[in-house]
């Protein structure tokens, strides 16, 4: 399943600025960045609940904020691209 993965963490303190790091870096091991606060990652049921479970453990619920949306398939259908970004084709080999 592909999900959409947006947060915005407070980075008013050094923490703050850590966990930001920190829930970037574990969206990172799923899919890609398509904005700055945005991810685009292509999972399984298994591999989707442990990307939750890590991604709220590094949030603080009363100063950050998480959304996570199941896009669904077909993405043809459901997702549309304009402008100079060219999404990887998970379906292909992905060499980083």
């Amino acid at each position: 399943m592909m999900v959409l993965v947006t947060y915005d963490v407070s980075t008013l303190t050094s923490e703050g600025r850590r966990r930001l790091r920190r829930v970037a870096k574990t969206c990172l091991n799923y899919g890609q960045r398509v904005q700055m606060s945005v991810f685009e990652c292509k999972v399984d049921a298994v591999k989707y609940e442990f990307l939750q479970q890590q991604l709220l453990a590094e949030i603080n619920e009363e100063e950050d904020s998480l959304r996570i949306y199941r896009i669904l398939e077909p993405l043809e259908k459901n997702v549309l691209e304009f402008g100079k970004f060219t999404a990887a084709d998970f379906e292909d080999t992905l060499i980083i």
